[in-house]
């Protein structure tokens, strides 16, 4: 029976790198009622273009820079934050470059970036709760100096952007696949590798979401977290060029009743369907996912023992009578000592692997590490353990709630996968697997 992959390509652009200082701005340009659009203007005298780039982080994708396309070169020294002003916004760096795109240094260029503050009360532009436009209402409120020397005169009214980046995000490209048992359709995003070619194979990646983002917008599985842009970043790339596999389910996935969805099988089906079309390396293919995609994974290693290289498993549980088939697998699973089914479970599960033969080395970690402390935790896990096919971490109770919020509920579910996924060592781990 065929396969079929139909594709609704999506296309963009990519932004880059972290905001670094700190300047407040005013707000300006909103006017008094009714929508911005209303009383800002697309262009003015010298700037032809305003876009705004998003990034994702942890649990939110946010609007954290504007650029400002002029018509004449502007010389990199003669911008200031000052200069400047986004509404509702604090702006930390302004230079130039010549092109729209973030930079460590900055360049003469036709493009003013204005970096913003991340942790802005109203960077969010998804996260749990929010779901707005990513809108900038930006003005320059001094003059500018251009390479030539001229000055550049203070716009009158200001600018919204009516143009967009989405920091890796747009590096993934929309698909539909129609199940050939089912006929149901499957939404995914899918990173194809700069390099890919068919005369080499590359890993595949899957990722699964959690219940919190099940719907048919297809880039919500994208936007909600790191779990799928982590490794389709330039930096992971560059280590371990890749596919990443992102479906967007319109149903839940699997439940507490260790239960999954016709969905999971459709799963392996498209997987099927890609190796068909895409050179992928049939035995470096990994499963990760956060909660119910955690679930899921385990469910797909049990039903397709001979699928996946490793996992990745973040925020999960499962039935421990069935799971006695993973003692063999590559396994690395976080949870936080805060979850109050996903540390127990997981727990359990690990006790059961060990007693059918895995060799289980498991480890506590602060979850407020700092970058070199994880890989500090990463490098003396697997140094105790360096003949382990699995590898458990559980994050010390309180050090996943973020400072100023509330334990209570499922506070140490949620807040564990961005942490988890911002872990370059247990990536790293992941590509080293093999089947």
């Amino acid at each position: 029976m065929r396969f079929s992959v139909k594709s609704i390509i999506f296309t963009g652009f990519l932004a880059a790198t972290l905001p670094a200082f700190a300047q407040d701005a005013t707000e300006a340009g909103a006017g008094q009622g009714g929508p911005a659009v209303n009383s800002t203007v697309f262009r003015s005298e010298h700037i032809s273009a305003v876009t705004s780039i998003t990034e994702v982080f942890g649990r939110s994708q946010r609007l954290t820079a504007v650029v400002l396309e002029y018509d004449v070169p502007v010389a990199n020294d003669g911008v200031s934050p000052a200069q400047f002003s986004v509404t509702d916004r604090n702006i930390l760096r302004a230079y130039t470059n010549d092109s729209a795109a973030k930079d460590a240094t900055g360049r003469d260029g036709r493009f003013v970036v204005l970096e913003l503050d991340p942790n802005d009360a109203g960077a969010a532009v998804y996260a749990p709760g929010v779901d707005e436009p990513a809108q900038a209402v930006v003005s320059q409120v001094q003059p500018v100096k251009a390479v030539d020397g001229n000055s550049l005169a203070a716009t009158e009214t200001a600018l919204i952007n009516t143009r967009q980046q989405n920091l890796i995000v747009d590096d993934f490209r929309q698909f539909r696949f129609t199940d050939p048992e089912t006929g149901l359709i499957l939404n995914y995003n899918l990173f194809i590798p700069a390099d890919h070619d068919a005369s080499q194979k590359f890993p595949l990646v899957l990722f699964m979401h959690d219940a919190g983002v099940t719907g048919t917008n297809p880039l919500r599985t994208l936007e909600q977290g790191l779990g799928a842009v982590s490794f389709a970043s330039p930096e992971d790339q560059a280590k371990h060029p890749s596919f990443v596999l992102a479906p967007q389910y319109p149903v839940n996935l699997a439940n507490d009743a260790s239960e999954t969805s016709v969905y999971a099988d459709i799963t392996v089906r498209l997987i099927a369907a890609l190796q068909q079309e895409y050179s992928i390396d049939p035995d470096r293919i990994y499963t990760t996912g956060q909660s119910g995609g955690c679930m899921t994974s385990i469910a797909l290693n049990i039903k397709y023992p001979d699928l996946f290289a490793a996992s990745l498993l973040v925020a999960g549980q499962w039935d421990t009578s069935v799971v006695a088939p993973l003692a063999d697998k590559n396994i690395f699973a976080i949870v936080s000592q805060d979850d109050s089914k996903a540390y127990p479970g997981m727990s359990a599960i690990m006790d059961v692997l060990e007693q059918n033969g895995a060799n289980v080395t498991r480890a506590e970690w602060n979850g407020r590490a700092s970058q070199d402390e994880f890989a500090e935790a990463v490098a003396a896990i697997r140094a105790a353990g360096p003949d382990s096919n699995a590898y458990f971490v559980a994050f010390e109770k309180g050090t996943v709630i973020p400072e100023g919020e509330s334990s209570e509920g499922g506070a140490g579910h949620v807040n564990t996968w961005p942490i988890a996924y911002a872990i370059p060592g247990v990536r790293d781990w992941l590509f080293e697997q093999s089947r």
